[in-house]
């Protein structure tokens, strides 16, 4: 039974930012008005998932990790990986920047940098997100901030259903309203707020900046990301494979039909973000539905997906 798949209960989280849209698009029983993530697949401590079925149900996934690495044949380091979350950015995310592996080390108590990337489920016509910056310097980055030249400093991109945008450590961005993404990033929670229009919390409160953190983590200048998908077509499937690289590769299953399949990898995280469909094994039926998050661990070896169905697929 260590082939079956492990199927997780989503962890909500509120934000100042957050929505129902979680509730709305996936049929999620959110706890919050303002709902804004879903940590669909995580064994990082701030919010670890519990598995709902087979021999570790009721587990969460460090312990599952810990315990059985024969799972996940995977031992690339005491930490599990990857985190999947959803987000509803029913308003303006803070402006933000986050470490990397070595800077967060260093003063995050040993916690994993923060490289991840954002495939836009849905959004709003005419949504944007902030990405990247216009500073040449660091001087001229500090100069823009401590004026609250902000229009001039942020670089602000458009974007639609089914964009994909790879957001590396050191990069300044922010999800903006009315927009809803998948992320897949290292199983990390250290984030750097730079700016926060000005908002106040439930107690009258400015969300506390973190600018000096912020400045020592930021590229400067911004480099932008010349990322090149790769789209693949079998009998009933097409794959796009979105990125590849030291941290995570990410795909997209477009699945109408029965696609046949082979686990290559360690282990895979699925995300359902559309229709349904069924996972056969040599352990059994497994149906999922939009807002399903599953992994299939290192001995899945051959099996097929029916359906029709659009999943979010990742792996180390």
């Amino acid at each position: 039974m260590m082939n079956e798949p492990l199927f997780f209960a989503p962890i909500f989280k509120e934000r100042i930012w957050g929505g129902k849209e979680l509730e709305d698009k996936f049929a999620y029983k959110v706890p919050y008005d303002r709902t804004g993530e879903c940590w669909a697949i995580s064994a990082h401590i701030n919010g670890p998932s519990i598995v709902e079925n087979g021999p570790f149900s009721g587990k969460t996934l460090n312990e599952v990790w810990r315990e059985n690495p024969e799972v996940f044949d995977y031992y690339g380091g005491d930490t599990f990986p990857l985190l999947t979350k959803i987000l509803d950015a029913n308003q303006d995310l803070s402006v933000q920047v986050h470490p990397d592996n070595l800077y967060a080390n260093l003063y995050e108590n040993g916690e994993l940098g923060k490289t991840e990337c954002w495939y836009i489920i849905d959004c709003k016509e005419g949504a944007e997100m902030i990405y990247g910056h216009n500073a040449k310097t660091k001087e001229e980055f500090i100069r823009m901030i401590e004026n609250g030249n902000w229009d001039k400093l942020l670089r602000r991109v458009k974007v639609k259903p089914g964009d994909f945008f790879y957001v590396p450590s050191g990069t300044i961005h922010a999800l903006c309203e009315g927009t809803v993404v998948l992320e897949t990033q290292q199983s990390s929670d250290t984030t750097y707020r730079v700016y926060d229009y000005e908002r106040r919390d439930e107690n009258g409160k400015k969300r506390e900046l973190h600018l000096e953190k912020a400045i020592d983590v930021t590229t400067i200048p911004h480099i932008d990301v010349d990322n090149k998908f790769r789209i693949s077509k079998y009998k009933d499937i097409l794959i796009t494979t979105f990125i590849e690289n030291q941290f995570f590769s990410v795909h997209k299953w477009k699945i109408d039909g029965t696609a046949s399949l082979t686990m290559d990898k360690p282990f895979m995280l699925c995300s359902v973000i559309n229709g349904n469909g069924t996972l056969r094994s040599v352990e059994g039926d497994y149906f999922f539905n939009k807002g399903s998050h599953f992994i299939l661990p290192a001995k899945t070896r051959n099996f097929e997906i029916s359906g029709t169905c659009e999943l979010i697929v990742s792996h180390v």
